[in-house]
């Protein structure tokens, strides 16, 4: 399955999740679009679960063979819990940490901006948004690329910065510190339903 490039706001309101996590989505019409949005259906076991999974990979912006092949790298981890183990690994993804960083106000903006190497990662440069990034690295932007508008706009509409991220606004770098806690990431997905949609499949 590819990935989905359509409306991402449409997206949002059928899963019921601000996929951006500012919550913009959902402020006005917290329903699902269409003529009986506003209804609510009874949903299966099955169903519940194959919608967190769907929220999850959406929020992320991944294709469905990309998601499940860092699940079961997740489940390889020795310690921890499976689905929090995936959603560090997932946070992990240079994408991700480019938007994290402030560099992009979208991940979708971000996977661009990794796609046409903008992005450096130790001061090489790294033009695959799936790239796993390992704590200590520094994520920093092409002298070249620092003077874009969109990345300019977006560093001046950053407000803040999650604890497991470090920013030096002088040399345009980030550094990955740690990997995230479970309370850190967003608290409206249940990733023990995602863990039992993939052990469904075997």
């Amino acid at each position: 399955m590819s990935r989905y490039t359509g409306p991402s706001w449409k997206l949002s309101r059928r899963l019921g999740i601000s996929l951006s996590e500012t919550g913009k989505e959902l402020a006005r019409r917290n329903y699902a679009p269409g003529q009986h949005g506003n209804q609510r259906k009874k949903i299966s076991e099955y169903g519940l679960q194959l919608q967190e999974k769907q929220k999850l990979r959406h929020t992320y912006g991944m294709n469905e063979r990309q998601f499940a092949t860092l699940f079961r790298k997740a489940g390889k981890i020795k310690t921890g819990k499976h689905g929090e183990n995936f959603m560090a690994l997932l946070e992990t993804r240079l994408d991700n940490l480019v938007y994290r960083l402030g560099f992009a106000t979208t991940r979708r903006q971000a996977r661009q901006l990794v796609n046409h190497g903008h992005v450096t990662v130790d001061g090489k440069r790294v033009d695959i948004p799936s790239y796993l990034v390992t704590p200590g690295q520094v994520i920093g932007l092409r002298e070249s690329s620092r003077d874009l508008a969109i990345i300019k706009e977006a560093l001046e509409n950053t407000v803040s910065r999650l604890d497991f991220v470090s920013y030096d606004a002088a040399a345009f770098e980030g550094t990955l510190t740690r990997l995230p806690e479970r309370s850190e990431l967003n608290a409206e997905i249940d990733e023990a339903l995602v863990v039992e949609y993939y052990n469904k499949l075997g």
